[in-house]
């Protein structure tokens, strides 16, 4: 008998950074910075570098544990080998939680922006014809190959990059060109601690993401060494960008608060309907692009569990011809499709936003465990870890402190899930015969 079809490793350095970037920029950018505005006025801007530093001691914790494996699964497979496999289900269910729901308010988000264009997209027929096309050309181009999935990241990353850094310039050169006219609308600094959590728990969502781009590591051709390279690169990049996005948007829109596209409206003010027309179009392919990304690397996680004996065995099928793993992209593709379909952009961000803290909180608990039984040193290692994995902890518990009723049923209810995921497999072999290991 022939063996089975295995993944292919065709995700390079540069690609995985690319990933990165992909999995972090997306609707947060083009849509939170009127709700950051809301939030905390002529502050909003801070709130980005105190997002920023409570999401790099988590971001350095998953360097270090990422830089120990080489196999797909991401904060699943870290949960697993360290805490055992109930806690990996736990989280596996968690991470599939969050990749589902972001891909959901991104999906939602980029039908909004259509309506720029179109106002007929949001007719709620129309609206889900456009979802599922969207949402399939993608899946149908990740069933075919991961080299023509990362490729397709690449292009967008680099798109999206691009348009943002345009706004900040053209945006950047006209505040100092004005200098000495009348300024728009200022908001005062308000919100006090209760705002500045809120903010700071959205703006999770803006940066999170990143741990997707870590889930398909068996496709990638040295991810002990590449993951955190790409995860510092991502943070220190969007870090800039989000920071001088918001201070564009303050410093041209005259009510940056109440703004449904903020970047689209501040384009409007200092490159007319023709430059808001063309943000509105970034906008859509920088949600396109996150998608794209998405529909990469989330797939991969169901076959993990499902690689592992925690899921049903044909989530791991693997195509014989393409080398993908088909049915959990088929999965993904419905699941997706009909979250989007139900909800809105802003409550599905927030539930997203939310779970992350959970799986944010366990990558930087496994680290200083895994320093205690693995004996061999890992491609990179963190310094002061056990200062920044305190920052880390105390930061996702902090922010999960705000969580709401609707939010704690749907993370109670995916947990019971998961529960119930273990007890179901608990009698079954720990994991599938034939498979890789875990790490090196």
């Amino acid at each position: 008998m022939s063996s089975p079809a295995q993944l292919v490793r065709a995700i390079g350095r540069w690609s995985l950074a690319a990933l990165v970037l992909n999995t972090m920029i997306a609707s947060g950018v083009f849509g939170l910075p009127a709700v950051i505005a809301r939030h905390l006025g002529s502050a909003s801007p801070w709130a980005y570098l105190v997002a920023a530093g409570g999401m790099a001691a988590i971001m350095a914790c998953f360097a270090e544990v990422a830089s120990r494996f080489r196999e797909s699964g991401g904060p699943y497979l870290y949960a697993r080998v360290v805490f055992g496999r109930f806690a990996g289900i736990q989280m596996g269910w968690l991470a599939w939680l969050v990749r589902i729901s972001a891909a959901a308010a991104n999906a939602s988000l980029f039908v909004a922006y259509l309506a720029e264009f179109w106002k007929q997209a949001e007719e709620p027929f129309l609206r889900v014809l456009i979802l599922a096309f969207f949402l399939g050309t993608l899946a149908a181009v990740n069933y075919r190959g991961v080299s023509a999935g990362a490729g397709q990241s690449n292009l967008f990353a680099a798109a999206k990059v691009l348009a943002l850094s345009s706004f900040v310039l053209a945006g950047g050169v006209f505040l100092l060109a004005s200098r000495g006219s009348p300024a728009p609308v200022q908001l005062a600094a308000a919100g006090g601690a209760s705002g500045w959590l809120e903010a700071v728990l959205l703006l999770v969502y803006a940066y999170g993401g990143f741990e997707a781009a870590l889930i398909p590591m068996a496709e990638a051709r040295n991810p002990q060494r590449d993951a955190p390279f790409a995860l510092f690169t991502g943070l220190v990049v969007c870090t800039v960008v989000y920071t001088l996005v918001q201070v564009v948007v303050l410093g041209t829109l005259e009510n940056a608060a109440e703004s449904q596209r903020p970047l689209a409206d501040a384009a409007r003010a200092f490159l007319g309907v023709k430059g808001a027309s063309l943000i509105a179009a970034a906008g859509l392919l920088s949600l396109y692009g996150y998608m794209a990304a998405s529909m990469l690397n989330a797939p991969r996680l169901t076959y993990a569990l499902a690689e592992r004996g925690d899921f049903p065995s044909f989530f791991a099928a693997v195509h014989p011809r393409f080398h993908t793993p088909h049915v959990s992209i088929a999965a993904f593709y419905v699941l997706v499709l009909a979250l989007a379909a139900a909800g809105t952009f802003e409550r599905i961000a927030t539930l997203s936003a939310v779970a992350r803290l959970f799986t944010y909180g366990m990558v930087c608990s496994a680290l200083l465990r895994l320093r205690k039984t693995e004996g061999k040193a890992p491609a990179f290692r963190l310094p002061a870890a056990p200062v920044v994995v305190a920052v880390g902890i105390l930061f996702c518990a902090v922010l999960a402190s705000r969580m709401g009723l609707a939010e704690v049923g749907v993370v109670g209810a995916t947990v019971a899930l998961a529960v119930a995921n273990w007890f179901w497999v608990r009698g079954e072999p720990d994991e599938r015969p034939g498979r890789s290991s875990d790490r090196t």
